[in-house]
């Protein structure tokens, strides 16, 4: 079992930065692979970014690409979102998600989920 704790959301204006974090409890957190999903308001849920296991490998939706960064410390058991140059789009609740195999983009493929944190950009 793997239960993941969200932090670090909160209300910035456009062109601001945010930093979520994701901490996990559980021995193998070190071989989850890790994701961030999101969903907006009247919204279904999406994908946003994940990493692998050993944060050799990391996916982006093309609509946070070259502004938002996953990255992980296993030691830590968090993974954090690194989200810069924020739009009003970007305003969503933000989840962190789990799962044992590979990476994949797909929510239903995640094992384990936390409450997420909202994030809100104002124009």
């Amino acid at each position: 079992q793997v239960q993941l704790v969200e932090s670090g959301g909160g209300s910035v204006q456009a062109g601001g930065s945010l930093r979520l974090s994701c901490l996990a409890s559980g021995r193998t957190f070190s071989s989850y692979t890790m994701a961030w999903f999101r969903q907006a308001p009247g919204k279904e849920r999406e994908f946003a970014a994940a990493i692998t296991w050993n944060g050799g490998n990391t996916w982006y939706a093309d609509s946070v690409k070259g502004r938002f960064t996953i990255s992980r410390d296993n030691a830590k058991n968090t993974v954090y979102l690194q989200m810069n140059s924020l739009k009003p789009e970007d305003t969503a609740l933000y989840y962190c998600a789990a799962r044992s195999g590979g990476y994949r983009t797909r929510e239903n493929a995640y094992d384990y989920w936390g409450q997420g944190t909202q994030v809100i950009v104002s124009s």
